[in-house]
């Protein structure tokens, strides 16, 4: 491939202006510079390249952890709070992708207060696997709660509780109470405010919530909020196939 091509797929912008960069001296790869913009590079999965100075790798489709912080929107056009996407580099928002928004996409919405474990991705079909309900990914959710939890709110939670938009029972896939106020909440469905509407159907009430979890793969604790890094091709395997225990 094209070393402007490259770039290009990666989001560093046109092709006109990859080349830019490749002609001026500001790609290396593999540690050695190129100045060619039609030169052959034999692309492998994660292969490094610098621009201007700043690491990259080069991935077919991004994969992308994210620790979304507090007080952020998970929208490209945010109407209160910050986009969790001005968190990422430019060239995970410029990706060119056929027929769609540029850049990776959220898979799925977490509320502006809500922080935690985020993935982001420009592969549609994985999007759709790990978004689709016929799937069931589980996802795990730490609560705090405002009230003191009993093993009556735990059971209810567990049998299911009837939210207003849907006479249907919604079933926690597991709950247990950590703590006096802390509630783990496993949920293998998305659904609008779902983690604080069946809390506020036992009796209680949401004071903060954090996605710690989903499917195998857990939120690093050394990883602060608004940071992120490439998922591993094991990472998103094991994602593909994820499915609730039980």
């Amino acid at each position: 491939m094209h070393l402007q091509d490259i770039l290009y797929t990666q989001g560093f912008g046109t092709r006109r202006v990859c080349a830019g960069l490749v002609q001026q001296g500001f790609v290396t790869v593999n540690g050695q510079p190129v100045t060619d913009a039609g030169q052959d590079i034999a692309v492998t999965e994660g292969m490094p390249f610098t621009v201007q100075g700043t690491a990259w790798e080069y991935h077919e489709k991004a994969y992308v952890l994210l620790h979304k912080p507090a007080g952020t929107e998970c929208s490209q056009k945010p109407s209160t709070w910050p986009s969790i996407y001005t968190l990422l580099p430019s060239p995970l928002r410029l990706r060119p992708n056929k027929g769609a928004v540029q850049g990776v996409q959220a898979i799925g919405r977490l509320d502006q207060d809500t922080t935690g474990l985020l993935l982001l991705t420009d592969d549609g079909q994985f999007i759709h696997r790990m978004g689709s309900p016929k799937h069931h990914v589980p996802k795990v959710y730490e609560v705090t709660v405002k009230h003191p939890l009993d093993e009556a709110q735990v059971q209810k939670l567990l049998d299911g509780v009837v939210l207003d938009d849907d006479p249907k029972p919604v079933r926690a896939a597991a709950c247990e109470a950590v703590g006096p106020l802390h509630l783990r909440l496993t949920l293998t469905e998305g659904k609008y405010h779902q983690v604080k509407r069946m809390v506020a159907a036992v009796g209680n009430r949401v004071e903060a919530l954090h996605r710690s979890r989903i499917g195998g793969l857990a939120l690093p604790e050394a990883m602060a909020p608004g940071q992120w890094r490439w998922l591993t091709a094991e990472e998103v395997d094991a994602l593909r196939t994820a499915r609730p225990k039980g």
